[in-house]
């Protein structure tokens, strides 16, 4: 066998016993079993030394010392075709009342990973979409069906190469955008009187959003920081967004549409010199 199938035999095996456990079950001589088979796999000292953890009466706590470092090295061998935690697997598609008005657009984000992590914190808040701008990664990339673990299939989304584009053809629709960055002059993220339904624009990890992005955008807020540090993961970033607005969701934020002021009507009255500071 090679390393990889070697890895996932033990996953499995472990993951039989965890489920054994679950129900109740002894485990004794299937944990005989699978020591046993560790200790065989001479070339992966790792799974030797994992066998001696493998003792009986155990827990399913103590089993966990085991299976955690099976999942980590499934994720470095970027093992693709297993189901990393039993809770994480795809529930069926939530109902359409626990979702919120909410777009999310992503542009050009580095990270295949990080896109994972946005699909996943999106389809927990309850997000409608993902619009996935530039060169952000598709669901198609094995990394973001690593990250996201199955909510890449439960959240919508679309691709668009342009993500002015794509900002405006919300805002015909009477969507508002609005963009999280640190910018000058944006407003906190805790204080900002939503209106639903909305877009919400999130940076690329390095370079954030363009001015002339932010220019077309309705408002821009930002998240207070406090440390020497003045920025955060984009997925920490996101997911701190998302639980403000579904508390906004959820206390009745004003949900209509209406007309937008058009960005060259709103540059014109002071907005340009803003986003210049």
């Amino acid at each position: 066998m090679t390393k990889e199938q070697v890895w996932k035999q033990a996953w499995e095996r472990v993951r039989a016993i965890d489920a054994a456990l679950e129900s109740g079950r002894d485990v004794s001589r299937e944990l005989t079993a699978v020591a046993t088979w560790f200790r065989e796999q001479r070339d992966q000292p790792r799974l030797v030394s994992l066998a001696n953890l493998l003792t009986s009466p155990l827990t399913r706590r103590q089993l966990w010392c085991v299976l955690v470092p099976l999942e980590r090295e499934i994720a470095r061998l970027k093992i693709t075709d297993v189901e990393i935690l039993e809770g994480d697997r795809p529930a069926p598609v939530a109902d359409a009342s626990s979702r919120m008005a909410v777009t999310v657009v992503l542009d050009s984000i580095r990270s295949a990973f990080n896109v994972g992590g946005i699909f996943r914190t999106a389809e927990c808040f309850g997000v409608e979409r993902l619009v996935l701008c530039g060169y952000t990664a598709t669901p198609e990339d094995p990394a973001i069906v690593r990250s996201a673990l199955g909510t890449e299939r439960l959240v919508e989304w679309q691709a668009e190469a342009d993500i002015q584009t794509a900002i405006s053809r919300l805002r015909e629709t009477g969507i508002a955008c609005y963009a999280l960055e640190t910018v000058s002059g944006a407003e906190e993220i805790g204080r900002v009187q939503w209106r639903f339904p909305l877009a919400l624009v999130v940076g690329n990890e390095r370079f954030g959003i363009t001015h002339s992005v932010l220019s077309l955008c309705d408002g821009i807020v930002r998240i207070p920081l406090y440390g020497c540090k003045n920025s955060l993961n984009v997925v920490t970033s996101f997911a701190i967004a998302a639980h403000t607005l579904r508390r906004a969701w959820g206390a009745g934020a004003l949900r209509q549409r209406g007309r937008l002021t058009p960005p060259a009507e709103r540059l014109r009255s002071g907005e340009a010199e803003r986003l210049r500071s």
